[in-house]
């Protein structure tokens, strides 16, 4: 009886997939095509850094990601010990070999890449954007180039010159903090102008957008206003510059995990307001999120990102503050 009941429903199953399959060919895809990320980031077991920062928040705003890790530790570096593994380029190579096999680096929108251990990872990053882009011409690149922080590098010192040469070329928008973009550009930023002309200084390697993600002008400390500044940049095809600055109240905390969840949210936006009259409306709805996100955190005394607990503020951000346009 029982063998019966199996083949009976095995012969269902199979009719049943036969039928979706045929409406499949046969009915445009419900999946938005825009909104396909390949996101190369970190991975821990504890906590929200990486892509366990990223994913969740552009799975919300209605993107499908598909993650590759580029380590996969116990927990972030930030704890007194860690243990894992540092993924090597072969390792990334295989698994975009998969994908390329199956006809599944197709139909990317945007490739997503942040935490990277090695040189030959990063290597094979640079050979898998241009993989992506050949199967999807249009793949917008986000990089956030998570090198360091508070004026120390946590990755090979090899890598910084890797970014600057290779990948900026690549990039469409990168999403560095002040120490990041000071790295990249070999200029000390200490006020808005230092920014600005980093980056003037980042345009010039090929990204059409750069975000700041944040930077503490002297001015700021000068005011007694605790705060921390934000830059979005745009270059047009023909050279036209605009940007925007936002300045967000200072949470006294500590955060790890902040960057990579930034960079997510900016994908989000410039593709739900897209273009350079998008941007601005982009920084304050990621900034909204971040200033509620870190708040939060903040409240509860946790140590890790409370991004479960900050959905509603993700799908529907408060803005608060709003972005102001430099004058060139």
């Amino acid at each position: 009886m029982h063998e019966r009941a199996c083949a009976s429903e095995t012969r269902i199953f199979k009719g049943y997939c036969a039928e979706m399959a045929s409406s499949a060919a046969a009915a445009p895809s419900d999946a938005d095509a825009s909104r396909r990320v390949l996101s190369i980031q970190s991975h821990v077991v504890h906590g929200h850094v990486g892509n366990k920062s990223a994913v969740f928040p552009l799975q919300l705003l209605g993107f499908e990601v598909d993650p590759i890790c580029s380590v996969q530790f116990s927990n972030h570096t930030g704890y007194p010990t860690f243990k894992g593994q540092v993924l090597q380029g072969h390792q990334l190579s295989e698994i975009v070999q998969g994908l390329e096999a199956n006809e599944l680096l197709q139909g990317y929108s945007h490739m997503l890449t942040g935490y990277i251990g090695s040189v030959s990872f990063l290597q094979a990053v640079l050979e898998t954007v241009r993989a992506v882009r050949a199967a999807s011409p249009d793949m917008v690149y986000f990089c956030d180039p998570v090198m360091g922080d508070n004026g120390k590098l946590y990755v090979p010192e090899e890598l910084v010159q890797i970014y600057r040469e290779e990948v900026l070329p690549l990039a469409s928008v990168i999403t560095p903090n002040q120490f990041e973009a000071e790295q990249l550009t070999q200029r000390k930023i200490r006020s808005e102008a230092d920014a600005v002309a980093a980056c003037e200084a980042l345009h010039a390697r090929g990204p059409h957008t750069v975000v700041l993600t944040s930077f503490e002008p002297e001015s700021l400390e000068a005011d007694g206003q605790p705060g921390v500044m934000m830059l979005a940049s745009h270059r047009s095809s023909d050279g036209a510059l605009r940007q925007w600055r936002l300045r967000l109240p200072q949470v006294p905390q500590m955060f790890t995990g902040s960057g990579d969840l930034v960079a997510a949210l900016l994908l989000a936006w410039t593709t739900t307001h897209p273009g350079v009259e998008g941007l601005p409306i982009a920084l304050e709805k990621a900034g909204a999120s971040m200033q509620a996100v870190l708040a939060r955190t903040h409240r509860s005394g946790r140590r890790e990102l409370c991004l479960v607990q900050s959905r509603a503020d993700f799908e529907t951000p408060q803005v608060v503050v709003r972005a102001e346009p430099l004058q060139q």
